[in-house]
This record gives structure tokens, C-alpha cells and sequence, in this order.
């Protein structure tokens, strides 16, 4: 399935990564979480947000100096932390065109 433009832009919008001069994902590398996650921009959100959050600890390592400080697994935690959520809202998405807003099966099933 080829995602679209406006996936691709809808999946920028979850992580705040527009696609000015420097992206943090280049549009295949969203149009390949899109593959993967069956075309659900919330799923393929949470996906990217967790490829940052693992390179962010690679790279941002806890450090503290005099002027400086930086803490790369608390910003991986939060940036987890929020893929969590965009899960958790794919999946009540999925729950609600399953049955109606209370879960119920719909009437035609």
C-alpha cells in the first residue's frame, strides 16, 4: 500500500517533524512505517517516535558539565511515553469502527 502525501504529513504532524529543510525521517522512511503499520498514521507516529527515541540515547547520552547539561533517556522516556499514547488512540479508533462509542457491536453484525 503506498502511503500518500497526506499521511506522510499527518505522521510529521504527530511526531513535530515538519518537512522544511531538515527532517528528522525522510518521506520513505514514514512511507515505510506506514507500510508496516497497515497504513495507520497513529501506529506509524508511535513507530517513528520510538526509532527517535532510541537514537536520541544513543547520541544524547546523559551528560553534565559547569554550563551544560543534556539527558537523552529522559527525553527517550518522553518521547515513549507519547508513542504509548498514539497507540492507545489507534486502538480506540479500531474499538470504535469495530461497534459503537461504547464498544458494543454494531446492529449489522
Amino acid at each position: 500500500m503506498a502511503a500518500t502525501l497526506d499521511q506522510i504529513e499527518a505522521v510529521r504532524l504527530l511526531i513535530a517533524d515538519p518537512s522544511g529543510t531538515d527532517p528528522l525521517l525522510t518521506d520513505q522512511q514514514i512511507e515505510t512505517l506506514l507500510d508496516l503499520a497497515g497504513g495507520s498514521v497513529h501506529l506509524a507516529a508511535a513507530q517513528a517516535l520510538e526509532a527517535i527515541a532510541v537514537s536520541e540515547v544513543l547520541v544524547s547520552k546523559k551528560i553534565r558539565t559547569q554550563s551544560l547539561s543534556t539527558d537523552g533517556p529522559a527525553v527517550s522516556a518522553e518521547l515513549r511515553a507519547l508513542a504509548n499514547r498514539l497507540r492507545a488512540t489507534a486502538q480506540a479508533a479500531a474499538d470504535l469502527a469495530d461497534g459503537d462509542a461504547l464498544g458494543r457491536p454494531r446492529a449489522d453484525e
